[in-house]
């Protein structure tokens, strides 16, 4: 069985989980990570100095010279925000909700996934924090904010000190993504994988599994990236991840194909 053939039965048998990370919302028009540090070298007068900072130690930055995340927060949701045309006119978002995962875990903070979800008619349930956690609906789709959500400052997770918390895997999120990843079947689209904190999530479940001493029992997990790369592919696939590639002339093109591939092996239809 091919490796989008066992994708897809998981999807179809709802075992798989989506972790959908920032292409998703740049396929959409949304704003990348080098234009949030544009931003916020301008507002903290830092245009004319040479600096290799992250946006995760600028956000730590802004925070200790303002007092509080809160007018980058406030910036971010007004730049961050599309109209609902364009996520209806979004075929990505729409395959997403029509593949009906039953957990969508996103580090995005904007509210697009829930917006598709609410364009298509489909219930949902929002979880951002501990009592989102308490008071979700278990017979409802939930998409999980993991890095936080726009309409609560608290649950952000932006700047580094934030970053390091979430780094120990203890907060209620962390304990409920384990939770809910163990067993089931993961699929990553719309990340890099040089991005730390995914890279350690998916070292973390192999460990866990390798340490249990039943690892052959893992249910596949799957990280979908537009183009080949032998060092990280051969990387993850130590870690008990299989990649899965589409090449095309720009990363939403990939990403669209591989969703309607994707589809079409679950339902056995062809759009």
């Amino acid at each position: 069985m091919s490796s989008l053939a066992k994708l897809a039965e998981a999807v179809r048998d709802k075992r798989a989980i989506l972790f959908a990370g920032a292409g998703v919302s740049m396929s959409v028009g949304l704003p990348s990570w080098a234009e949030l540090v544009d931003h916020m070298r301008r507002d903290l007068g830092l245009t004319d100095l040479v600096g290799s900072w992250t946006y995760q130690t600028l956000a730590e930055y802004y925070r200790l010279q303002h007092g509080s995340i809160g007018p980058l927060r406030s910036w971010m949701d007004r730049t961050w925000s599309v109209s609902a045309d364009r996520v209806s006119d979004s075929r990505i978002h729409d395959l997403i909700v029509e593949l009906d995962f039953p957990i969508i875990y996103t580090t995005n903070y904007d509210n697009n996934l829930e917006l598709a979800y609410q364009l298509h008619g489909k219930p949902f349930v929002k979880v951002a924090n501990t009592s989102d956690i308490v008071n979700a609906d278990a017979g409802l789709p939930q998409i999980v904010k993991f890095h936080g959500d726009f309409d609560d400052d608290e649950s952000l997770v932006i700047a580094e000190t934030d970053y390091f918390k979430r780094l120990a895997f203890e907060s209620p999120l962390d304990i409920k993504f384990k939770s809910d990843a163990f067993g089931r079947t993961l699929l990553f689209v719309g990340y890099s994988m040089s991005d730390l904190n995914i890279r350690l999530t998916l070292f973390r479940l192999w460990q866990t599994w390798r340490e249990s001493g039943r690892e052959r029992d893992r249910p596949a997990s799957f990280v979908f990236t537009a183009k080949a790369d032998p060092v990280q592919d051969t990387v993850l696939e130590n870690w008990g991840i299989s990649v899965l590639h589409q090449e095309a002339e720009h990363p939403a093109e990939s990403m669209l194909i591989f969703l309607s591939n994707l589809k079409n092996e679950v339902f056995g239809t062809v759009d």
